[in-house]
């Protein structure tokens, strides 16, 4: 028969066994948690910096590019990269380009996008395919209704859209155009269903000349599409129009676009 002392001994031994378990068991878990936690922060970090500063991928909001790239389509912008003429690229909306109803996105979006959690959503960004360069002299169209680079036609058949197999007109909007310094002049490939450059050749700006604002600024492009990274059954690198590289080079750019014909001077 034990003693009673004995007993209580046991008892608080194991009391003591059973606090320090439960106190190991916290601390362990809460230690998890915390090394967790920092991993997470880190991580978001890091996809924060690589948004900034060097990949950065897009939501495809609208049919203007397609088939090139489809609504929905997950678009990779590499953005250190140079771009060339025939690339496609994303810019900013250099200014009313967008209408109102199209740059709403939620706060708490904008957080995610920009820890990159979420891909971008395009609300205030454009994506289309860069025809002329700066000093680029772009006309539309040729006696067969192609477009014109430096004198050079566009064979775009690669990338223009198509229904039923029969390719969509470069152009239904004619236009002759000299693109000024540090500026570029870009069309969708669904050329049916873009508003493009050639929408904004009459626009009026305060202190511009008219048209002004059909010419993206270089310094508003976020940077070339790369790649189709989302969804799998679409990804796919794209590639620079192998028709571009029969254009020669520019002349020298102006310092303020040179409009030739548009649909405001058109007769």
């Amino acid at each position: 028969m034990s003693k009673p002392g004995k007993d209580l001994d046991d008892a608080t031994d194991s009391a003591d066994r059973t606090g320090k378990s439960a106190r190991s068991t916290r601390s362990g878990l809460l230690g998890f948690l915390g090394e967790f936690g920092l991993i997470v922060v880190i991580a978001l970090i890091l996809s924060a910096l690589l948004r900034t500063f060097l990949v950065q991928l897009f939501v495809i909001p609208s049919s203007s590019m397609e088939h090139t790239l489809d609504i929905g389509d997950r678009a990779m912008v590499v953005k250190p990269m140079d771009f060339h003429r025939g690339d496609v690229v994303v810019f900013r909306d250099p200014g009313d380009w967008l209408s109102e109803s199209a740059v709403t996105t939620s706060p708490a979006r904008k957080v995610f996008e920009f820890l990159g959690v979420m891909p971008a959503s395009s609300a205030d960004h454009l994506v289309k395919r860069v025809i002329g360069m700066p000093g680029d002299h772009v006309t539309c169209c040729n006696a067969n209704g192609q477009i014109e680079v430096n004198g050079t036609a566009l064979d775009e058949s690669s990338y223009l859209y198509q229904t039923n197999g029969f390719m969509s007109t470069p152009s239904d909007i004619p236009f002759d155009v000299v693109v000024p310094a540090d500026h570029i002049f870009v069309l969708g490939d669904h050329r049916n269903d873009s508003r493009d450059s050639r929408y904004h050749l009459c626009d009026a700006t305060d202190g511009e000349p008219v048209g002004s604002a059909a010419f993206v600024p270089v310094a508003d492009v976020t940077g070339p599409v790369v790649a189709i990274a989302l969804p799998f059954s679409r990804a796919t690198r794209l590639h620079t129009p192998e028709t571009f590289e029969a254009v020669p080079d520019a002349g020298s750019a102006p310092e303020e676009p040179i409009i030739t014909l548009s649909p405001c001077t058109t007769p």
